[in-house]
């Protein structure tokens, strides 16, 4: 009787251990099956989050105009832009260099970053009495005027070959200098036919935003421009795109070298709409997505010392 009782004993304690290991492997796949789902979700969160800043590639084409000059800081400025183009696939970059003939870099450049086929290569020199001299002040005349309306060509000869106004496109003025957030060409690709955009602008104007000022009807009213408010359209360059229609239905809009300092804007949209009739965009004109902002001119006085030497740091070398 007594070994029967402590054999039932030992089986009593058998049945514990095995329900215990059954216990403690459950709660342990439990804990895996949470750990798993926990970074499937933490996942898609950062998917989600990657997808806000790459808009759909779906949309007109957007004409990226930007007027280019040789310079120590070329190179750096338009790599910068070609990483923000790669990442926007209705992105059709129209690069106009300040040269006779348009130059190896820029060709390297855009062969380098893949967008040989998204892209052209244009050149359109300044004349003499227009170009900055010296240590000129960058507002004493008016740059990229001739560059621009060389792009305006390219684009209405390239729409004539493609069926006029047929086809829905956008352009905007992308100059070199400025820093874009992908987010404003999904913006851009909101852009109505026979509608000139419009949104914010930092760091520009001697404020930290210049923008549209809209009322309830969210109708633009007018410009928060602190720098010559007076203007048609006080608003910088990288404010506002055009749907390309307007610029095939109007010809005669462009840039012009006779025009005040300040007026490039207003000189070309004048044509174009009248300021009741811009199209707001960028969450009602509440965000920025792009900074007027200007690469520091580069200190290169130990290389002016090299030069007169005969020699150079970057023999060999595209900097």
């Amino acid at each position: 009787m007594n070994q029967e009782i402590r054999m039932k004993t030992k089986h009593f304690y058998a049945v514990l251990v095995i329900l215990g290991f059954l216990l403690i492997y459950s709660l342990s796949s439990n804990r895996g099956c949470d750990s798993t789902e926990q970074a499937a979700l933490e996942l898609q969160s950062l998917q989600d989050n990657r997808a806000a800043f790459i808009p759909n590639h779906k949309g007109p084409t957007i004409y990226a105009i930007t007027p280019t000059y040789a310079r120590p800081v070329q190179k750096a400025e338009l790599t910068r832009l070609s990483h923000v183009i790669r990442l926007v696939p209705n992105v059709f970059w129209v690069i106009v260099e300040d040269a006779e003939h348009t130059s190896n870099l820029v060709t390297n450049l855009l062969m380098r970053s893949g967008l040989q086929d998204r892209s052209v290569q244009l050149s359109a020199k300044t004349p003499a009495n227009f170009k900055l001299q010296g240590k000129d002040p960058n507002w004493l005349k008016p740059r990229g005027v001739e560059q621009r309306n060389k792009a305006l060509e390219w684009v209405r000869q390239h729409m004539a070959d493609n069926g006029g106004r047929e086809r829905h496109s956008v352009v905007y003025f992308m100059d070199d200098d400025n820093t874009y957030s992908t987010e404003l060409f999904a913006e851009i690709s909101k852009i109505e036919r026979n509608k000139v955009g419009v949104w914010p602008v930092g760091l520009v104007g001697g404020l930290m935003v210049e923008k549209p000022v809209l009322n309830r009807d969210e109708i633009v009213l007018g410009f928060n421009s602190a720098w010559r408010p007076e203007r048609p359209f006080p608003l910088d360059m990288a404010g506002f795109a055009i749907s390309s229609d307007l610029l095939w239905d109007n010809p005669q809009a462009q840039f012009s070298y006779e025009v005040e300092r300040g007026y490039q804007e207003s000189e070309i949209l004048r044509h174009l709409t009248i300021v009741h009739e811009m199209q707001p965009l960028a969450n009602k004109c509440t965000e920025v997505l792009v900074w007027h902002t200007r690469t520091e001119t580069p200190k290169l006085d130990a290389e002016k010392q090299l030069v007169k030497s005969g020699k150079h740091s970057d023999t060999g070398l595209e900097v």
